[in-house]
């Protein structure tokens, strides 16, 4: 049990760290992260909404309770991190490019999966 909790802060925080990271080019409005956004056919007005979104969401996962909204928090970042992949195949680019938000996938799944792991071993010894 010991070993799960550990494990689940270690794979949280680096998915929060890396949803961190990424969301400051966007709130920035860096011109990088406005060319990149370019080449998937997006504008660059969606920039501070999602990294807003981003920065939000990982405080969410990080901040104990919050058992509902964390729920909507991980479903966010993988719709992010998904549609993100998903923009980067379509046009393209190679593997170089989509690696991140498959990697950034990985995590925040595996923060959901010992989450409800923990969670489900909570509610089963109470």
């Amino acid at each position: 049990m010991k070993h799960a909790k550990f494990l689940y802060w270690i794979v949280t925080g680096l998915a929060a760290a890396l949803m961190v990271a990424a969301s400051i080019p966007d709130l920035l409005r860096d011109p990088q992260a406005a060319a990149i956004f370019a080449h998937l056919g997006y504008p660059a007005y969606l920039l501070p909404f999602l990294g807003s979104a981003k920065l939000l969401g990982a405080a969410t996962i990080l901040v104990p309770g919050l058992w509902r909204l964390k729920e909507w928090a991980y479903a966010g970042l993988t719709f992010d991190l998904a549609g993100a992949m998903y923009s980067h195949l379509s046009v393209g680019d190679p593997s170089s490019v989509w690696v991140f938000p498959l990697v950034g996938l990985c995590l925040v799944g595996g923060s959901y999966a010992l989450r409800s792991m923990r969670v489900s071993q909570a509610v089963s010894w109470s």
